[in-house]
């Protein structure tokens, strides 16, 4: 099915208002989000995706209220969801994005399954955790500035390392949930010509038939590069 296929993007949007409307906490809004990544990694897995990468905190996001709901769902949930993942799938974690001002609890785990993860080859899983594009763009300008990078600029390979996701292939599409259709600072650099996807369904409630549905409309686009 996705013998043309090799990078899948997502927005994961709505685990709030989807909490509001069936009436239940935060909390078990942003578990049950939590827990619909693992399951769409695992589907993913199955049809022979090998990247998939995910904005799960946007750095303008990162004072928010909730800030600290996400850190306690990773405290109860990140270690046993991803281990089983890393452990028992052989999938590779990447988490990008800036680790300032983070706890150092999260950075441990963030680390660790990291680490544990390294050589695993099954589908690579790049997670953006307080991430913006342009914050990127300025860390990236700022290592120049301070002579910390050797770059050879005619060598798209050595320049694409630059960015977060280096040599990986680009998003051959992006999935928006949660009904906005904007990109919200999300590597901006790698999307050059991914194809665009936005529902509204929000993210606890995106399952696989409309994820296969979403693929099936991409393989049946004709590609091209340009206008």
């Amino acid at each position: 099915m996705n013998n043309k296929l090799n990078h899948v993007a997502l927005i994961l949007d709505g685990n709030k208002r989807w909490a509001k409307k069936n009436n239940y906490t935060n909390v078990y809004g942003y578990t049950k989000g939590f827990e619909n990544i693992s399951s769409l990694v695992k589907f993913s897995l199955s049809i022979k995706i090998k990247n998939l990468t995910i904005f799960a905190l946007s750095s303008e996001n990162y004072n928010r209220s909730s800030i600290n709901i996400i850190y306690k769902i990773i405290y109860d949930n990140f270690s046993k969801l991803f281990n089983e993942l890393v452990n028992e799938k052989g999938v590779k974690i990447k988490i990008f994005g800036s680790r300032k001002n983070l706890p150092n609890k999260i950075i441990d785990i963030f680390e660790k399954i990291e680490d544990l993860s390294s050589e695993n080859t099954s589908l690579n899983l790049n997670i953006a955790f307080n991430y913006g594009f342009k914050e990127e763009i300025k860390n990236i300008i700022t290592k120049i500035n301070n002579k910390d990078l050797k770059i050879n600029f005619e060598d798209s390979n050595c320049f694409n390392k630059l960015f977060y996701l280096g040599s990986i292939p680009d998003p051959d599409i992006l999935i928006r949930t949660g009904g906005y259709q904007r990109l919200s600072n999300f590597i901006m650099y790698n999307l050059t010509y991914t194809e665009l996807f936005f529902t509204d369904t929000l993210w606890p409630d995106f399952k696989e038939k409309e994820y296969v549905s979403i693929i099936n409309k991409f393989l049946k686009i004709k590609r091209k590069y340009g206008l």
